[in-house]
């Protein structure tokens, strides 16, 4: 056997592929038009990601089981973008714009969008949860120290310490507390 033979035997077996080059992008939608987007993009042959939470309806005269965006005024878009995907996915009724800076749209690393589709494809029951960053500051929403306000400083994905901090002395003092209890203080 040929070492050229071995070589794509071997590729074959450990089924490596190409990296696509096609990537995926945040479309900023009108909110409430996310699945109607989505769906209108499915008729353009548009790759696209709509993750949907099941929640109660908060109706006052019946409840019951309905779908929502998990990220309100987002649909994640799967495209080779070039002009002519850009202006076909701009165009889209109820679709403004794609997330972007000054060098132009962003893409999203494609583990990101994969790891939404294996929790959205899992049966543990999912809740949102506050995008926090170290360094952000944060109230204690429950537990003892709740009203407490600090700087947050991670220490793994679920733990985290809140350090309260007194300017005038230029001291601080640190607890450790669940990350699940610390808001992210809105700025103005």
């Amino acid at each position: 056997m040929s070492s050229d033979s071995s070589i794509i035997e071997m590729t074959a077996d450990l089924n490596l592929e190409a990296p696509s080059p096609e990537q995926w992008y945040a479309l900023y939608v009108q909110v409430n038009h996310e699945k109607e987007v989505a769906k209108r993009l499915e008729q353009k042959e548009v790759t696209n990601f709509l993750p949907l939470l099941e929640t109660w309806s908060k109706r006052r005269d019946r409840r019951k089981r309905i779908q929502i965006p998990m990220f309100p005024g987002y649909v994640f878009v799967h495209v080779l973008l070039d002009s002519s995907a850009n202006l076909a996915i701009v165009k889209t009724p109820g679709a403004l714009s794609l997330l972007h800076n000054s060098e132009g749209p962003l893409s999203i690393p494609s583990f990101q969008i994969e790891n939404l589709q294996t929790l959205i494809g899992s049966v543990k029951p999912l809740e949102l949860h506050a995008y926090l960053k170290e360094g952000d500051w944060v109230r204690v929403a429950r537990g003892p120290l709740a009203g407490c306000v600090g700087i947050l400083l991670r220490t793994d994905p679920k733990r985290g310490r809140l350090v309260v901090s007194v300017d005038i002395i230029k001291q601080s003092v640190s607890v450790e507390l669940d990350l699940e209890d610390v808001e992210a203080i809105k700025k103005n």
